[in-house]
């Protein structure tokens, strides 16, 4: 037979401690993940927003208002939440057109803000990573040529309409 020997300490209680320890690790490790796929999915609104303003900048009259104008509307995507945009106090959303038209190339700047999350901010700050008003700054450009490579090349570095007018004048 073998003696049972009895147990020298309590072991009560014990989960709970350990749960004590654990769970704020684990919250801080979910806040280190959420955070960067906040920001990553505000870069793909941005950068699909401004890659849509760069062709219709490219391929319109370079009605840049017009373009700016699109380009908001299209950034609403984002949800107006100050995790994913600042939009308390005035819309943070800053987009800039260049070029198109008559142009070689055509740009599509999209700059905004995102509030970090608790704790995150702390680091951020920290780090240097904000702004003055505490906000991290995310910014997007899109840039492409206006015509193909090819079409570049046969205009001989005339515009589209010289090159038109020279035809018209020919026949």
């Amino acid at each position: 037979m073998i003696a049972r020997i009895p147990a020298t300490r309590d072991d009560r209680g014990q989960t709970t401690v350990e749960a004590a320890f654990a769970l704020p690790v684990v919250f801080l490790l979910v806040l280190l993940l959420v955070q960067p796929g906040i920001v990553l999915y505000d870069r793909m609104v941005m950068a699909s927003a401004a890659a849509e303003g760069c062709r219709l900048l490219a391929t319109g009259e370079g009605d840049v208002a017009a373009v700016e104008a699109f380009v908001k509307r299209r950034l609403g995507a984002a949800p107006e939440q100050d995790n994913f945009h600042v939009h308390r106090g005035g819309c943070t959303w800053e987009v800039t057109c260049e070029g198109g038209g008559a142009a070689d190339r055509s740009r599509v700047t999209v700059k905004g803000e995102v509030r970090p999350l608790p704790l995150i901010d702390m680091g951020a700050t920290l780090l240097g990573l904000v702004n003055e008003r505490g906000n991290l700054v995310v910014e997007v450009g899109v840039e492409a040529p206006t015509r193909p490579t090819w079409a570049q090349e046969s205009l001989g570095g005339a515009s589209p309409n010289e090159k038109a007018g020279a035809w018209r004048d020919e026949h």
